[in-house]
């Protein structure tokens, strides 16, 4: 079987968005006059992901992101480029758990300006990040404002 999955289309991690890729490819198909149902299109999609049939990718695709974090959890990250260690203060979920408002508390003041002559330095961060930790605002160089990473929980 040709590999479906085209090099720049994310792999699949929840059971939604493979059930999306298999509705582009079924459109893709049908535009190329291949003409397939949604439930072979399914079992395709689940073939090229490495399972065996779509009920056995729908066990293991998960309908929740890969990264969570609650109120309370230790992270690291960088933010503006500098490392650093905290917690999250709080969290609300936005865009359907697509996306998160976040504020952190971190253990030690960062500084956020490059300029030897002059330091602004941070402690509390607010910003909106994606369902794999990592903010859509960007430097002027093109790196993400904020990437966080869960180090533990609050709950046990």
């Amino acid at each position: 079987m040709t590999n479906i999955l085209a090099p720049d289309i994310a792999r699949p991690r929840t059971r939604d968005q493979a059930k999306q890729y298999a509705r582009t490819l079924r459109r893709d198909l049908a535009a190329r006059g291949v003409a397939i149902s949604h439930s072979q299109a399914l079992e395709r999609v689940a073939a090229e992901l490495g399972y065996r049939d779509w009920n056995t990718a729908v066990a293991r695709l998960s309908n929740e992101p890969e990264f969570r974090i609650q109120v309370g959890d230790a992270v690291s990250g960088t933010y503006l480029k500098q490392p650093f260690t905290g917690r999250v203060l709080a969290l609300r979920e936005i865009a359907g758990g697509s996306h998160f408002q976040v504020t952190l508390h971190l253990d030690e003041a960062v500084d956020v300006v490059t300029f030897d002559s002059f330091s602004s330095f941070r402690q509390r961060v607010n910003a909106t990040i994606n369902d794999e930790g990592v903010s859509r605002s960007r430097t002027s160089d093109g790196e993400p404002h904020l990437v966080i990473r869960r180090l533990t929980s609050a709950v046990a």
